[in-house]
Parts: structure tokens; C-alpha cells; sequence
């Protein structure tokens, strides 16, 4: 797998619906609702998510948390978008190039305009990360929204 090479949407799994450029510059960083309504999230580790040992930068791993914490904050409310107020992560393992990275997330409470999640950063049966925050909805206003919504799914209309 090269760098240069562009990544594909891993099947059933599409992108948020508003441009976010660093994770534009990161990803792509992708999710899916699957059938029992649980929001998955997925990337594929390239060669430019690595530290200097070869494995997984940690801050990609935080950085990938965090995009599931807040879309799983927002999920199922469409006129809300959110910013982070707090994220603990605790690293129990490394990534490696080439690995299937996913996220699952759950949301804890949901109170007037603050949620509270947690979740787990996967590679097949590995757990790299555990994470719990907190995030602060607020209305959307701007954003930059996709044209079309890259995805392998096309019959896939559900929102986060």
C-alpha cells in the first residue's frame, strides 16, 4: 500500500457529510450505521499515520477517537454539531500499517446541550485505545457540506 495511492471508502461505510480539513488531510475517516443502529467508524492505517518506530501514531489514534466521539454526540440530530470538551484516552496497544482500524462508540447521557461518550479503538481483535469524553452541542451554522457523499453503500441515506 502506497501513500500516493488513493484510499477507498472501506464497503458500507461512507463519509460525514461536512468537510472537516484536517481530517480530510488525515483520513479518509469513515463510518456506517449497522443494522441494529450502531455507528461504526473505520480507517485504513497507511504508511503516513506512522511514528518513527513504524507503528500507529498515538495522536492518530486520539484524532480518530475524538471523530467518533462527536459523531456519535450527533447522531440522529441533524441540525447539531459539537466541540470537544474533554477526551481521556488510555493506549493498550499498538496499530500497524495496513491494519483495518475501527471504533465503536456509545453515548452515556445525553444532558440539555452536553453528551458523554465512550468507546474502543480496534484492529481485528486488538484493542489500541479506550477513550471516554465529553462534548458540547451546538446549533449548525456553516460548514462546509460534500456535494456527494463518497460512499460504497449507495443505498445508505441514514445521517450520524
Amino acid at each position: 500500500m502506497s501513500d500516493t495511492e488513493p484510499t477507498e471508502i472501506p464497503e458500507g461505510y461512507r463519509l460525514f457529510e461536512f468537510i472537516d480539513p484536517f481530517e480530510e488531510l488525515v483520513g479518509p475517516l469513515c463510518f456506517k450505521v449497522d443494522a441494529d443502529g450502531r455507528l461504526r467508524f473505520a480507517f485504513e492505517a497507511k504508511p503516513s499515520h506512522s511514528n518513527t518506530s513504524g507503528q500507529i501514531h498515538g495522536g492518530m489514534l486520539v484524532t480518530f477517537a475524538d471523530f467518533a466521539l462527536c459523531l456519535a454526540a450527533i447522531h440522529g440530530l441533524p441540525d447539531e454539531r459539537c466541540v470537544t470538551v474533554s477526551l481521556n484516552c488510555e493506549f493498550t496497544a499498538a496499530g500497524e500499517v495496513g491494519d483495518f482500524i475501527e471504533s465503536t462508540a456509545e453515548v452515556v447521557r445525553r444532558a440539555r446541550s452536553l453528551t458523554f461518550v465512550r468507546g474502543q479503538v480496534t484492529a481485528g481483535n486488538r484493542i489500541l485505545l479506550n477513550y471516554s469524553g465529553i462534548v458540547k452541542r451546538l446549533p449548525r451554522t456553516g460548514g462546509t457540506p460534500r456535494t456527494e457523499l463518497p460512499r460504497r453503500d449507495a443505498e445508505t441515506t441514514e445521517r450520524p
